[in-house]
């Protein structure tokens, strides 16, 4: 099987790290060759970087100062993890990946969307996700669910979460094939039996 390559999306409190990790020990179980990685983060370059990101005490991160973070941690997860685990056949699963800075840096930060695409050409190496799944749910109610130690992007107005949320069914309408937007049910396993279903059929149909 060739390596495949599975990102998740979504507003703030959408769940996706819960349903990552929930369908890479369903992916384990089948005797798949997977492994899970955020964003940013998950190297040890990459974990320091999230530290500066997240922290909300650097009130004072330009957007593009924020989008060269995000894209200098992204490059050293592709580079040292990501790469070699899909060159040797494996499901990378993604929480995370550059639809996020268009959507959060781009289209809610204003940072230029041609300089975001021309940066990603050197950083991502060429990778794209062979399916994108996006979880959605309304604003306040993600808001709600982060909790009261809120991070650095996490505390940012509702305005700004807004443009985040548009941002996503924006990109799904222009990659209709690789994004799928996913309602987040009150059910957790409701949610994530229609992410494995969309995720098998996609492995099916990618190594056929």
């Amino acid at each position: 099987m060739r390596g495949l390559f599975f990102t998740f999306e979504g507003p703030e409190g959408s769940g996706k790290s819960t349903h990552v990790k929930l369908l890479y020990e369903y992916l384990e179980k089948k005797n798949f060759d997977v492994i899970k990685v955020r964003e940013p983060g998950d190297t040890r370059v990459g974990e320091k970087i999230r530290r500066i990101i997240l922290n909300p005490e650097y009130k004072e991160i330009s957007p593009l100062t924020e989008t060269l973070l995000y894209m200098a941690s992204r490059n050293q997860l592709v580079e040292e993890v990501i790469l070699p685990y899909l060159n040797k056949g494996y499901i990378v699963l993604c929480d995370r990946f550059l639809d996020s800075t268009i959507v959060y840096q781009g289209f809610a930060l204003k940072v230029e969307l041609d300089l975001i695409k021309k940066i990603a050409n050197f950083v991502c190496k060429g990778i794209t996700p062979d399916l994108t799944i996006v979880l959605d749910l309304p604003i306040k109610e993600g808001l709600h669910r982060v909790g009261k130690k809120p991070d650095r992007i996490e505390k940012r107005n509702l305005a700004f979460h807004r443009r985040v949320r548009e941002g996503y069914f924006k990109l799904s309408r222009l990659y209709p094939h690789r994004i799928k937007i996913i309602p987040v049910e009150e059910k957790i396993s409701v949610t994530q039996n229609k992410i494995r279903e969309l995720i098998l059929e996609k492995i099916c149909l990618l190594n056929k």
